[in-house]
């Protein structure tokens, strides 16, 4: 075995080098195996199981502090804003009860509150859910529609195409959405409906069993879009919640606010009936997100901030 030895000034000085030498090299390595990850996008959605129907809450705590967050979901934009932390940022969503089951990217893109742009994109399961099918009684007219009856559909469906159409970027709502009544749900959303034998649709709400003249509650904060008479939903309110949400409530037998109104929630915006086509006296609350119609009891469900 060769030995190599250092002795006197000469050979400490050798030693001495080649410490620093060695030292030198270290210092290239060790910044990068002891450097800090960046932080991650944080990401909450309710419900845990999302399904074909579903409303969404998405929480958002992004890697740096921003000053503006939106998104992408299934062609439409997504709105949020931020809590008074700055920290997280909320939106809503939803799935249209058409929607195939499968993987489905969220897209979000940010500005710093330093100016700089960031994005981040993950995917988010749809799963299925089941609906059930039922066949229900209702008068002729509203199957068989005469020549004037048509024509009230028809300017009907021009006045709400106007109205469900609105997506206000802003947020309304504030705190959990709350039931409209305080009665038990008779009908639930996504119910296939064979109306005398022929006409098929999709129920598009909760029906609540309630009798004639119950008052009845705005779900959130909002703002009144149409309070009036229709032919299939008779009297209706329409309430825009900003972020794309709109809440509707059907077969009032009296309405209690006008348009352009400003309402908080549970405060009274009718009473129930039977008006338009229903069975019977019942309130009918429906959900619209940005055009398509979501589980209002799964609205009610989710934990807001």
């Amino acid at each position: 075995m060769n030995r190599v030895r250092f002795s006197g000034r000469h050979g400490f000085r050798k030693m001495r080098a080649r410490t620093i030498i060695a030292l030198a090299l270290l210092s290239l390595v060790l910044p990068c195996s002891a450097a800090k990850k960046p932080a991650a996008w944080a990401i909450v959605i309710q419900p845990t199981r999302v399904v074909n129907g579903s409303p969404l809450l998405i929480e958002i705590t992004p890697p740096q502090p921003l000053k503006s967050l939106s998104g992408k979901w299934l062609g439409h934009d997504l709105f949020f804003s931020a809590e008074t932390s700055g920290r997280a940022w909320y939106g809503l969503a939803g799935v249209a009860v058409d929607e195939h089951p499968g993987k489905y990217l969220l897209q979000l893109r940010g500005v710093t509150t330093k100016g700089d742009a960031i994005s981040f994109e993950r995917k988010v399961r749809v799963n299925k859910a089941k609906y059930q099918r039922i066949a229900v009684s209702v008068p002729t007219k509203y199957t068989e529609p005469s020549p004037a009856d048509l024509e009230q559909i028809n300017a009907d469906k021009a006045l709400k195409a106007q109205v469900l159409s609105r997506v206000a970027p802003g947020r309304e709502w504030s705190g959990n959405f709350a039931a409209p009544v305080k009665a038990s749900i008779s009908d639930v959303f996504g119910t296939a409906r064979t109306f005398n034998g022929q006409t098929q649709s999709v129920h598009q709400g909760l029906d609540y069993g309630v009798p004639q003249g119950t008052p009845v509650m705005a779900v959130n904060r909002g703002t009144v879009l149409l309070a009036q008479l229709l032919f299939f939903e008779g009297n209706c309110v329409v309430l825009d919640h900003g972020q794309g949400l709109l809440t509707i409530y059907m077969h009032l037998s009296k309405l209690e606010v006008k348009p352009g109104e400003r309402v908080e929630r549970g405060q009274q915006i009718g009473l129930s009936g039977g008006t338009g086509r229903a069975t019977g006296p019942h309130l009918h609350l429906a959900a619209r997100w940005q055009g398509v119609y979501v589980d209002p009891a799964t609205l009610l469900a989710l934990r807001m901030p």
